[in-house]
């Protein structure tokens, strides 16, 4: 009996041997797993609510950084984000998408309630003073400055234009390009949505 359980044994073992190890996720995004930075934010979102990352645990948390009066890549990356999101179905409501804007100065908190949803009702504009958000923007390693300035109030701002993907445990994985497409993001967000 004893060499009939040890033979079992061994037989189970070497078929666990035969196994290819598990391989690491494949994304599309630039893996940025274990990066040093990007580790937590302290914002006030559109309705007044002081936010962290914590608050988000258990969701795919992507982080973007730009403007209202953005021409171009604002309004697309964002668009981008909302038909990705379209293409998850269910799984849409395990993503929560943050648009930081780089323009407190005229972002005020009525204009990111009216622009960041329009995308999407389930997206959050957030916002902080100049010289917080200056500290955020190098935790972030993003970079910002006014342009084209033709009176105070009408500028324009070059900025990052990536987008930063954390998993459900607040960890930072992915840097999405810019233009990449909602295909290729929700791809990517399926499979952060399916690891543990």
């Amino acid at each position: 009996m004893k060499k009939t359980i040890v033979a079992f044994v061994l037989a189970l073992w070497a078929l666990t041997a035969c196994q290819p190890p598990q391989q690491p996720p494949s994304f599309l995004a630039t893996d940025i797993t274990g990066a040093e930075f990007g580790r937590d934010f302290r914002l006030t979102d559109h309705n007044g609510q002081a936010r962290s990352l914590a608050d988000f645990r258990g969701k795919v948390v992507a982080v973007f950084f730009g403007y209202t009066h953005c021409p171009d890549v604002c309004p697309t990356t964002l668009s981008d984000f909302a038909m990705a999101l379209q293409q998850l179905g269910p799984l849409a409501e395990q993503v929560q998408v943050i648009f930081v804007t780089v323009d407190p100065q005229r972002d005020t908190p009525d204009m990111l309630k009216v622009f960041v949803p329009a995308f999407n009702p389930n997206f959050l504009g957030m916002y902080t003073d100049e010289a917080s958000l200056k500290q955020l923007a190098n935790e972030y390693k993003v970079v910002y400055q006014k342009n084209a300035l033709n009176t105070e109030d009408d500028y324009l701002i070059d900025h990052s234009a990536g987008t930063y993907i954390y998993d459900r445990n607040g960890h930072l994985r992915l840097l999405m390009p810019y233009g990449s497409g909602h295909g290729a993001i929700a791809q990517d967000l399926k499979v952060l949505l399916s690891s543990p």
